[in-house]
């Protein structure tokens, strides 16, 4: 029989379970959010959910969501009546959640005067969540010295720049924002569709970074308008957030012209209300969410301009997307693609770009593709295999390139010669500072780590913020996490949650997304289905701690276990690191008979913080206890 690996558990093992807060860049409790809703506490939801986040409102609808492909309630199989597994269960919907919080007791219900008021007094019961308010505290009782009110300019108003602008606010600086654009949050503003995140909740969620003191200057191009050797003589930082904003194109034979449009420069021109030529038959070239963002929109402009014509207008009116990847390669969310499906869009995967056609007066006529047969060689590179005898053309009277983007440095040729470049538009920079080659200039955002998630960028500009702190002042930032395990006694869970199926987030029906192209998509939970979703949560802070001295080893807590993670095996069948067999050896001494010994091990995989082994156990050796974070802020 081969052995079974088994592991010791050692310092941070219990916090590494809430796998939903390690996988969030800024540590979000989601566990603890998503448990405050299925108790009714929907104010300390929203609380703890903001503690850490200033864009919590617009996560709730837009972020990717990295807390959920990490939830363990997706890890638990699911086994018919032999026992045998079937599939695995499906994760909490938290993101769906954090929207349902935040539209009860956000910015989109009250002022930001109250917003603020209500985090800086809040003392939940997730005290690792509230960071705002922990921050504060910290200040006021003289462990976290502030700056002395310090300019600090940012460039770029999207949410890497606004969350750096945020937290130095909070650490007594006076932050400048420069923005590009006539309106503040950056690509949120001017890249994300309506249909998804409806203007008012942005413009509220920056209402709340405005009333902390932060000045927002929009329509202010550095380089233009200001010089960067300006902004570095007047201020004492700065902070590059200008984000990767630029349409990249493909260098294809007629890809110069009217009729071919990059993705991100449709997708601002339509949020700004500016007029776009667009056509009525599209090809979208793309595979990932802003090529499904691109086709969504322009989808429901030719909708929308079709239904405000009396007369129909003749002609085909199709949107088509052509992705290089397969569809289970295609780097979108499952979600956008089958929302795409269900509103029309017409999909080709495998298949890559050779040439933009057009015709004698110079206007797109089609676009032709070649097979392609592989994207990725086998170490996951990009290096596309193609079929050059297979090739198709599809007609088309516009094209839009959504294929990646880049960020625009020009402005630093007046005053930022020495912030070093690694290649054109992409400094060189410190991955933990967020420093740049020059003095007081740092960078949060995509030009930090590349094009990722909303939540990423949040989590940067945070990080550059710190940063800053630590070269105006001289002093290091650092939190401490002091740890509390607390017994729960009598501790039950909601009756018949392990079965629960996930909550499906309602949708409006495909012909209504259609009739407006800012009609929204998700409509959200209703406070039923909120609570009955969050339910489903594993409640991971909580675990079942066993007592060696009490087990008499009578497996009644494997043989009630509804899902299996318990076993009660001999210790020759036993194998692990040395801290394993150090372990074994230190309980029953070397040289014995492990056959005659036996061990309780269990699979967190497979747990589901039921309590049943608790109650079963006759000599009450195991107790469920909860593990809490409380963190506090000083100086170094």
């Amino acid at each position: 029989m081969i052995p079974l690996q088994v592991e010791v558990p050692g310092s941070g093992y219990h916090a590494n379970l809430i796998s939903c807060q390690v996988a969030c860049p800024v540590h979000t409790d989601a566990r603890g959010y998503v448990r405050a809703i299925a108790e009714g506490r929907f104010e300390d939801a929203y609380l703890i959910a903001r503690g850490p986040n200033p864009f919590a409102s617009i996560c709730g609808r837009v972020c990717g969501a990295p807390c959920e492909a990490a939830c363990r309630r997706g890890k638990v199989p699911r086994v018919d009546d032999d026992g045998e597994f079937v599939a695995h269960d499906r994760p909490i919907s938290i993101r769906a959640l954090k929207r349902f919080a935040c539209e009860l007791h956000g910015p989109e219900k009250q002022g930001a005067k109250t917003i603020l008021n209500q985090v800086k007094n809040f003392a939940g019961v997730a005290a690792n969540a509230e960071e705002m308010a922990g921050l504060l505290r910290s200040a006021v009782q003289g462990n976290v010295r502030l700056g002395k009110g310090e300019n600090v300019a940012i460039i770029g108003a999207g949410p890497a720049g606004l969350s750096a602008a945020h937290d130095l606010a909070l650490l007594g600086f006076r932050p400048t924002v420069f923005e590009t654009e006539p309106v503040a949050a950056g690509m949120l503003a001017v890249g994300v569709p309506a249909y998804r995140l409806p203007r008012e909740v942005i413009q509220k969620e920056v209402d709340v970074i405005r009333a902390l003191g932060v000045e927002i200057r929009c329509g202010i191009t550095v380089g233009k308008d200001i010089s960067f050797a300006e902004l570095r003589r007047t201020f004492a930082a700065v902070v590059l957030a200008v984000g990767a904003k630029a349409s990249r194109g493909l260098g294809l034979p007629g890809e110069q012209g009217p009729g071919v449009f990059g993705g991100v420069d449709l997708l601002r021109a339509v949020s700004l209300g500016q007029p776009v030529e667009a056509g009525r038959n599209v090809v979208v070239v793309g595979g990932g969410n802003v090529a499904y963002d691109v086709a969504r929109s322009v989808l429901r402009q030719i909708a929308y301009d079709t239904a405000r014509t009396a007369a129909r207008l003749e002609g085909t009116q199709r949107v088509r997307l052509v992705s290089l990847e397969g569809l289970e390669e295609m780097p979108a969310d499952t979600l956008e693609i089958v929302e795409g499906d269900e509103e029309g869009i017409e999909r080709f995967n495998g298949w890559g770009p050779l040439a933009i056609e057009r015709g004698e007066d110079g206007k797109v006529t089609g676009v032709r593709f070649r097979r392609c047969l592989r994207v990725y060689d086998e170490n996951r590179r990009f290096a596309p295999l193609y079929a050059d005898d297979e090739q198709m053309t599809l007609d088309c009277d516009a094209v839009m390139l959504a294929v990646g983007q880049s960020p625009k440095l020009d402005f630093l040729a007046d005053g930022g010669q020495d912030v070093e470049q690694f290649r054109p538009g992409w400094p060189k920079v410190d991955p933990k500072s967020l420093r740049t080659t020059a003095n007081g200039v740092f960078v949060a955002g995509d030009l930090a780590h590349g094009t990722r998630l909303l939540i990423d960028a949040v989590a940067s500009g945070k990080a550059a913020a710190r940063s800053v702190y630590e070269h105006l002042t001289g002093l290091k930032l650092a939190s401490e996490a002091v740890t509390a395990h607390i017994t729960l006694d009598g501790y039950r869970r909601e009756r018949g949650y392990e079965s629960i199926p996930r909550v499906a987030v309602p949708v409006a029906e495909p012909e209504q997304r259609l009739e407006h192209p800012e009609a929204l998509v998700e409509l959200g939970y209703t406070r039923e289905q909120a609570m009955r979703e969050a339910s489903r949560c594993l409640d991971c802070g909580v675990t079942p701690v066993f007592d060696s001295a009490r087990c008499v080893l009578c497996g009644g807590c494997a043989d009630v276990c509804p899902t299996v993670c318990l076993k009660l095996v001999p210790l020759d069948q036993v194998d692990g690191p040395a801290e394993v067999r150090a372990a074994i050896e230190e309980m029953i001494g070397s040289g014995e008979d492990l056959s005659v010994h036996s061990a309780i091990l269990k699979d967190e995989d497979r747990c589901i913080r039921c309590a049943a082994c608790a109650m079963r156990c006759p000599v009450d050796a195991i107790a469920m206890e909860r593990v809490t974070y409380t963190t506090t802020w000083s100086n170094q």
